[in-house]
């Protein structure tokens, strides 16, 4: 009877792991099958999941619409750019929250923890106010330096880096290693499937980002690929969702691509931070 318990609460298990993996990959599916159809399929009803006929010219029309080649290129040079940034400041706030004690040090950990619970829509405007002052609006630094520093890295970083056992860091004072060397060539790599997954997140985030750069942007020059892709949604007062959805799929391949090469340090972090 045990046995016979035991293989029903898989059987469960797994059929609402099914559930979950379907509801998750089916909207996926939807869109790369959408990308592929003609028009005309797409206001087929009853709907068809594979294309009947595959429409390859969906992406080129997608693709010449506007200036993608640009808006690919600020894409890139935003999430690379924020996620250097993030990593120059994260790294060493986060080892002195970790391994330092110096006065007000809980204060300002709580601080960063704060930051983590405010939206970014909440303090736009400040913001916006302040790159104007300084002329940076329209920009792609009016992109990049408001997520100079992520709070959520910091945190990620600091649990990771209090993972290490003492006995290292000792033993690399003691070789006269200084701080600066302990952190970059010591702990960084300890911490390798941490700073991964981190990066992950950033570059998605930051690559997937339509309200910043609708916000601090007015001109093809410095606007980015989810902007460029809204512009496909009207055509002579209709809704080119095939097209629509080609566009989309230019957009999360580079992350696709980039979540399975990266994927083994995915699970590797999330071992890690659970010991």
């Amino acid at each position: 009877m045990k046995r016979v318990s035991e293989a029903s609460l898989k059987t469960i298990e797994w059929i609402g792991l099914l559930v979950v993996a379907i509801l998750f990959v089916f909207p996926f599916l939807w869109m790369a099958s959408t990308a592929f159809k003609t028009m005309s399929e797409v206001r087929q009803f009853p709907p068809t999941l594979l294309p009947e006929t595959w429409e390859w010219s969906n992406f080129a029309h997608a693709w010449e619409s506007g200036p993608f080649l640009t808006y690919t290129w600020n894409s890139i040079l935003v999430a690379v750019g924020i996620l250097l940034l993030q990593f120059l400041t994260a790294v060493p706030a986060a080892y002195a929250f970790a391994r330092y004690k110096f006065p007000g040090r809980s204060l300002l950990f709580g601080l960063v923890l704060i930051v983590l619970m405010i939206p970014g829509q909440v303090i736009f405007l400040p913001i916006y106010v302040q790159l104007s002052g300084w002329g940076l609006v329209n920009t792609l630094w009016s992109l990049i330096l408001p997520y100079a520093a992520s709070a959520f890295g910091i945190f990620l970083l600091r649990q990771a880096f209090m993972q290490v056992p003492d006995e290292v860091i000792e033993a690399a004072r003691l070789d006269n290693a200084s701080e600066w060397k302990i952190m970059w060539t010591i702990m960084v790599p300890m911490a390798k499937p941490v700073l991964v997954t981190f990066g992950l997140f950033s570059f998605i985030y930051h690559w997937n980002d339509y309200f910043w750069p609708l916000i601090m942007t007015n001109s093809d020059e410095v606007r980015t690929l989810p902007i460029g892709i809204s512009s496909l949604h009207m055509s002579d007062g209709g809704t080119l969702w095939n097209v629509m959805m080609a566009g989309n799929m230019i957009l999360i391949l580079p992350i696709l691509v980039i979540f399975f090469v990266a994927q083994r340090h995915i699970i590797k972090a999330f071992v890690y931070q659970s010991k």
